[in-house]
């Protein structure tokens, strides 16, 4: 076993494990604060819906399908001054997190307008007679409706979150992604890079699992 895992420092694996869950989560909080409001806009400002504006759905819409075009690789490299100018680095954990919202975001986005196009019209009909706001039929009509949805596109959005971590790493930002490639591919660790990929894969599984079971529970229909 000593033989198998002769490059294993087993505290650097454990660093390098919290790195990446601090970016995760970091990242996917701020992708999905940022997200929602972008994806109820798009919706609203669709053909037919509350707000229709083609003008400004066309700009929104645009804007989204570059962000989400750009390679993740290249957005880290483009983004430096940007994450230089918020962070202060843009290197490690705290370098890493503007990226990875930037990248995610437009992505969370167009799920969320997907997760809203799903609730049915005649919800908002009935919620527009009884004299509601647009803002109180988002709140308490479209987002309820639409929640397992939202849960949904946000598990997905976690698991592509995994990957961009694992990305970050060519430019030193910390975490198994970095460890991987400084250890298991620039030195051929081949333990470190089985023993990386490994939680990388556990933890995919466990956030899929976890989204799954808390849309399923959302789900009353």
């Amino acid at each position: 076993m000593n033989g198998l895992f002769a490059n294993i420092v087993w505290g650097d694996i454990g660093q390098a494990t919290l790195d990446t869950l601090v970016m995760l989560g970091a990242s996917l909080a701020l992708t999905v604060a940022l997200g929602i409001p972008l994806g109820v806009l798009l919706f609203l400002t669709a053909d037919g819906q509350l707000a229709q504006s083609r003008g400004l759905n066309r700009l929104i819409g645009v804007l989204v399908n570059i962000l989400r075009s750009v390679p993740f690789v290249i957005l880290l490299i483009v983004m430096i001054p940007l994450t230089l100018l918020i962070m202060g680095t843009s290197l490690g954990v705290a370098g890493a997190i503007p990226p990875l919202v930037v990248g995610a975001a437009p992505f969370y986005a167009r799920l969320v307008e997907g997760a809203l196009r799903e609730v049915p019209r005649v919800t908002i009909e009935a919620t527009q007679a009884m004299g509601a706001s647009r803002l109180q039929i988002v709140v308490k009509a479209l987002l309820p409706e639409a929640l397992p949805g939202l849960i949904s596109g946000a598990t997905v959005t976690a698991v592509a979150l995994v990957s961009f971590t694992a990305m970050a790493g060519v430019v030193g930002a910390g975490g198994l992604g970095d460890l991987a490639i400084r250890y298991g591919y620039q030195r051929f660790q081949t333990d470190v890079m089985l023993v990386t990929v490994a939680l990388m894969v556990l933890l995919v599984q466990l956030l899929q699992f976890a989204g799954d079971r808390l849309a399923r529970h959302f789900d009353h229909r």
